[in-house]
């Protein structure tokens, strides 16, 4: 019984880390493009917001994954290293974002909150989640 009670422990705070990790995700995303997220999304319908919010969601998921997943054993240090490889997970796809705006024409934030679906969108989701898994792979 006490495994199971342990495990719900760590189960808690490994989760509550990945719920913070991925609300610090949503935060990067709204502040990165112009507009508010939530009205974007949820009001406005915007396809493209709702495509590069996705993507940061999933990158960051699956870094929190593979953190836990290849976790040490020692609790404490693999709640550390969890949050430690999350947030560096969320500066390197803010530093691929602004990177992939500076070498394309136009204002990547700007485009991505058009109402009409833009490629430019696809491409930035998949910066996100080729960062994630750049991160995902050196962790594991």
């Amino acid at each position: 019984m006490t495994d199971i009670v342990n495990g719900l422990g760590r189960t808690t705070a490994y989760g509550a880390l990945g719920i913070v990790l991925l609300i610090l995700g949503i935060v990067l995303v709204d502040v990165l493009t112009p507009g508010r997220l939530g009205r974007l999304i949820w009001e406005e319908r915007n396809r493209n917001a709702a495509v590069l919010l996705s993507s940061a969601l999933l990158g960051i998921g699956g870094i929190v994954f593979t953190s836990i997943w290849t976790t040490y054993d020692d609790f404490a240090k693999g709640l550390v290293s969890t949050a430690a490889f999350g947030m560096l997970g969320l500066l390197l796809m803010a530093l691929a974002f602004l990177v992939v705006d500076l070498v394309t024409p136009g204002r990547l934030g700007a485009t991505l909150v058009e109402p009409e679906p833009h490629p430019a969108v696809w491409v930035t989701a998949a910066c996100n989640l080729a960062v994630a898994a750049v991160v995902s792979a050196s962790i594991a």
